[in-house]
């Protein structure tokens, strides 16, 4: 008899993180409490889930970010992601720790590339046909240092959607405390395209979206 795998809803993985010392959960208290993400829950518009824990745990071992970076002084815990309906935009909250770093105590350029290619296209995959797609084209100009052991935003908007097309920009930038103004730190414009075998892909993207 085989046994179909059932995955968890977005409300699901809300309740799906469990932290593993008092570190991570301090993070994670701070990340589900701040105004942001408050004001975020609050608007009807959008709608908030932890899109790392829908996947497999034998799956999300093999994910980069999701299992090989998900670590307290990596990805220290699982985004907070509140996305706006019909693929519109996107808000990305998350910890880099110490150990995502280029330069000393700055985190790698690419991861901050990874990271943006990730949160574009899962802002605009719910605007396409099939509701899957693959980057065709990821520019990014990097405005400061990302420090590590740090709190950032992700945001992204899709700006235009033509057939098995979408065009999205983004940026990342520092998560602001009471009385400070956000600082950004790239900004990145991409091109998403729905493959022929889209109707295929869905079935795969929706166990790990």
């Amino acid at each position: 008899m085989m046994t179909v795998a059932v995955v968890p809803t977005d409300e699901d993985t809300l309740n799906g993180f469990h932290p593993v010392d008092d570190f991570t959960q301090q993070v994670d208290e701070h990340i589900r409490t701040h105004p942001l993400a408050e004001s975020l829950r609050k608007n009807p518009a959008f709608k908030e889930s932890r899109p790392h824990l829908k996947i497999p745990e034998e799956l999300r071992a093999r994910s980069l970010t999701a299992g090989t970076l998900a670590r307290p002084d990596g990805i220290t815990v699982p985004p907070y992601i509140f996305c706006e309906a019909g693929g519109k935009s996107l808000v990305s909250i998350f910890y880099l720790g110490s150990s995502v770093s280029g330069h000393p105590g700055i985190v790698h350029g690419g991861l901050l590339a990874t990271l943006l290619d990730e949160g574009l296209a899962r802002c605009c995959f719910p605007a396409l046909p099939n509701q899957v797609g693959v980057t065709a084209n990821l520019n990014i100009d990097y405005r400061r240092p990302a420090m590590a052991g740090t709190y950032h935003v992700l945001r992204a908007e899709t700006v235009r959607v033509e057939g098995r097309k979408a065009w999205v920009e983004g940026r990342i930038e520092t998560l602001p405390e009471e009385g400070q103004e956000p600082i950004v730190l790239a900004e990145a414009k991409a091109l998403f395209v729905e493959p022929k075998q889209a109707a295929a892909m869905a079935a795969l993207s929706k166990m790990a979206n």
